[in-house]
């Protein structure tokens, strides 16, 4: 008997970042399971179709049936890795955010005192840490921003690990990063990581003192193109000289998720590479330091 396949029906309209559009009606693409969401599906046709330059995509009409078929994907290549570290170093003392306290790293149990309570040439060091979640290189989730959004615990390995990368390129001298800096350039699906080389001033008093930061309109833009995340090399992704925070407003509300801190992003290509940032399990946090990485074909 052959198996049943679920397939999703749909009209879509897709926009082009540099001009243009494209639109669908009937069209159809089989699915894992008995659903599929809006930006899921998106993402499908952008793929399917190798479409490039997506902007806003809409989808309307959408139908689920079920047809006598099955398409199998085809396999990634592999191949040797290497890897970019684009985290800082968190150390004792450390002030990411100026006006958070400091990082504390010392040990819980030292290696002289744990030769108290082993056999002799047996020894240990267990360390411990206090500190804010916002240290180091750290990641927002949306319960950073909303109540009711997912926290570390609830986000998936596949919001913020092996995910295709693109740096943007920012001038030196550029404070607000709008929205043209994004345009012409292919985004849906991607961690965009912005370059602006503000890591050079990390920990220091100069890194507080107008670090450049995305507008309100770059973040609707990067909303509506359907990014997977966004990283910066900044002190914060928002304006901090208000009290409005229109970047993560908009970007945790959709559930995009943010990366701020990053460091050495002169080191990577513009793309063709993949970008991990995954932060530990914790249930009731919407921020923590990560690892964050960038791995390329070696």
């Amino acid at each position: 008997m052959t198996p049943l396949q679920h397939r999703v029906q749909f009209d879509f309209e897709i926009e082009f970042s540099n001009g243009g559009g494209l639109q669908g009606q009937g069209f159809r693409l089989d699915i894992d399971g008995d659903d599929i969401g809006d930006a899921e599906l998106i993402d499908y046709i952008v793929r399917d179709l190798r479409l490039l330059m997506v902007g806003p995509a809409r989808i309307l009409n959408k139908r689920i049936i079920v047809e006598a078929h099955k398409r199998k994907d085809a396999a990634l290549d592999s191949g040797r890795l290497r890897y970019v570290d684009l985290s800082h170093t968190i150390e004792d003392g450390l002030v990411t955010y100026p006006g958070l306290p400091a990082a504390h790293v010392c040990d819980y149990l030292s290696r002289e005192r744990s030769r108290e309570i082993y056999e002799a040439g047996t020894e240990f060091q267990i360390g411990r840490i206090d500190m804010v979640a916002n240290t180091g290189t750290y990641i927002d989730c949306p319960s950073h921003r909303y109540a009711d959004g997912k926290d570390l615990s609830q986000i998936g390995p596949e919001d913020c690990a092996d995910l295709d990368a693109i740096v943007v390129r920012v001038p030196a001298g550029v404070q607000a990063i709008d929205v043209e800096r994004f345009r012409d350039l292919e985004l849906r699906g991607r961690a965009v990581l912005v370059h602006t080389g503000w890591d050079r001033h990390f920990a220091t008093p100069a890194y507080a003192d107008g670090h450049p930061f995305l507008t309100e309109a770059a973040a609707l833009w990067l909303r509506d193109c359907g990014v997977k995340l966004v990283g910066i090399d900044s002190m914060n992704i928002d304006d901090t000289r208000g009290k409005a925070r229109p970047v993560h407003s908009v970007l945790l509300g959709a559930g995009i998720l943010i990366v701020e801190h990053l460091r050495n992003l002169a080191a990577v290509p513009d793309q063709g590479f993949r970008f991990s940032a995954v932060p530990p399990k914790v249930k009731g946090m919407g921020t923590f330091p990560v690892r964050a990485l960038a791995t390329l074909p070696g």
